[in-house]
C-alpha cells in the first residue's frame, strides 16, 4: 500500500523520511528556508519541494500540477517560536499565523488524515485555546481527533524529546491509535531498556586536540541494532567534525569531569552568570537531553562529549536525531546545526505512518 503525502513546514525532510520508511509517498513538501529546502530536495528526490512563503501557496493548483487528483495525509508542524514553552508566548506573534496557513491548507486539500505536531507545551498554551481551536477546526472540516504527548526516548530515540502530536480521521475511516510505548528508563516484561546516547554514537572515532579522523572510517562495526540502522546505506562517515576552539576553551574541557558541569570549573573560568548545566559532560550511559540548534557549542546546555573534550558533532546530533549516516545536510556548519537542532526526527515519522497504517 502507497499512501501520497503533502508535507508543510517541512524543515531537513526528518518527518518524510519516517513516512517513506513504511512505504508512504511524499508528493509535494514546502519549506521557505533555502538550506533546509536544498536539504531535503538532496535526500528526497522523488519529491517536488516548494521552496517558498506557505501564504503565496495555492495546494489545489500545486496539486493539479503533478496530476495529485486526492490526498491520503497532511501533514505538519508550524514554527513553534510563538507557542514554545520557552518562546515569547505571544497570542499575537505573526508567525501564529502559520498555525491558519496550515488549516487552510487541509481545507483545500481535504486529505483522509491529518497530522499536526508541535512543542511540548502546546496542549496548554493560552489555557488551552489554540489547542482547542485546532481540534474544533479539524472537526468542523469533517475530522475525528486523538492527540498525545510523545517523548520520542519512549519510542527507541537515544534522546528525550518531547512533542505533542495531533492525528485526524476522516469521520467514516477507523479511528488512529498512537502507538503505545517500549521503552522505559527500566526493563521490564513490556519494555525494552530506553536506548543511550553513548549506545547511539560509540562506533563513531574520536576527535583528539581539534584533529579530524584521517579516513572517514568507523572504528568498529555496529555494535547494537541502532548503530546497524543508521549506517544501513553508508559508504564513508560525513559530518564527524566540530567546533576549533581557543586556548581558554581548551582548558575548560579539559577541567570538566566525567558527568561533570560548570560547578566544577575554578571560579576564575566561571561565566558570571550561567545555568547549571552549562559546560557540562552528557551522560553516556541515559538518552541525551533534547539536542537543540546550539549543541556544537560547549557553554550551551549538555552537550560535551561524555569522554572527548569536546561538543558534539555535526554526525552525533544526526545520530541522536535518527537520521541516518547517508543523510546529507546543506550549507554551512551553523546552518547544518540548526536544521538538526530543529528538525523532526524520522523515527517520529515512523512512529505516526506505523499508527496509521495499523488503524488500515
Amino acid at each position: 500500500m502507497s499512501l501520497n503525502v503533502i508535507e508543510l513546514f517541512a524543515g531537513a525532510g526528518g518527518l518524510s523520511l519516517g513516512f517513506k520508511d513504511f512505504g508512504f509517498d511524499v508528493k509535494l513538501a514546502n519549506e521557505i528556508e533555502k538550506d533546509y529546502a536544498d536539504t531535503y530536495q538532496s535526500n528526497h528526490l522523488h519529491t517536488k519541494v516548494l521552496q517558498c512563503d506557505i501564504h503565496d501557496l495555492d495546494f489545489v493548483y500545486e496539486c493539479d500540477q503533478i496530476g495529485l487528483k486526492s490526498v491520503d495525509l497532511l501533514s505538519g508542524g508550524p514554527p513553534c517560536q510563538g507557542f514554545s514553552t520557552i518562546g515569547s508566548k505571544n497570542k499575537k506573534d505573526p508567525r501564529n499565523s502559520l498555525f491558519f496557513e496550515f488549516l487552510r491548507a487541509v481545507s483545500e486539500v481535504d486529505p483522509k488524515w491529518v497530522v499536526f505536531e508541535n512543542v511540548a507545551g502546546f496542549k496548554s498554551l493560552y489555557q488551552g485555546e489554540t489547542y482547542e481551536l485546532l481540534l474544533k477546526e479539524l472537526n468542523d472540516l469533517g475530522y475525528d481527533t486523538t492527540s498525545k504527548l510523545i517523548d520520542m526516548s519512549d519510542y527507541g530515540l537515544p534522546q528525550r524529546r518531547k512533542r505533542t502530536i495531533v492525528i485526524g480521521w476522516k469521520k467514516h475511516l477507523k479511528k488512529v491509535s498512537i502507538l503505545k510505548p517500549i521503552y522505559s528508563d527500566t526493563s521490564d516484561l513490556l519494555h525494552k531498556k530506553k536506548l543511550s546516547l553513548y549506545e547511539a554514537i560509540s562506533d563513531l572515532p574520536p576527535i583528539i586536540n581539534d584533529q579530524y579522523p584521517k579516513h572517514n572510517d568507523y572504528i568498529s562495526i555496529p555494535q547494537n541494532a541502532y548503530q546497524l540502522e543508521m549506517r544501513k546505506n553508508s559508504t564513508a562517515l560525513t559530518e564527524h567534525y566540530c567546533s576549533k576552539y581557543g586556548t581558554k576553551m581548551k582548558e575548560i574541557l579539559e577541567l570538566i569531569p566525567p558527568n561533570g558541569d560548570v560547578s566544577h570549573l575554578p571560579i576564575h573560568l566561571r561565566p558570571k552568570s550561567c545555568f547549571a548545566n552549562t559546560y557540562a559532560r552528557l551522560f553516556p550511559n541515559e538518552p541525551s537531553p533534547t539536542i537543540t540548534r546550539n549543541f556544537g557549542t560547549p557553554s550551551s546546555s549538555r552537550c560535551i562529549h561524555p569522554y572527548q573534550n569536546r561538543a558534539l558533532t555535526t554526525r552525533e546530533a544526526a545520530r541522536l536525531q535518527s537520521f541516518p549516516d547517508d543523510y546529507r545536510f546543506k550549507g554551512s556548519q551553523t546552518s547544518k546545526h540548526i536544521q538538526i537542532g530543529n528538525a523532526i526526527p524520522p523515527l517520529f515519522g515512523k512512529i505516526i505512518a506505523n499508527s496509521i497504517i495499523l488503524s488500515l
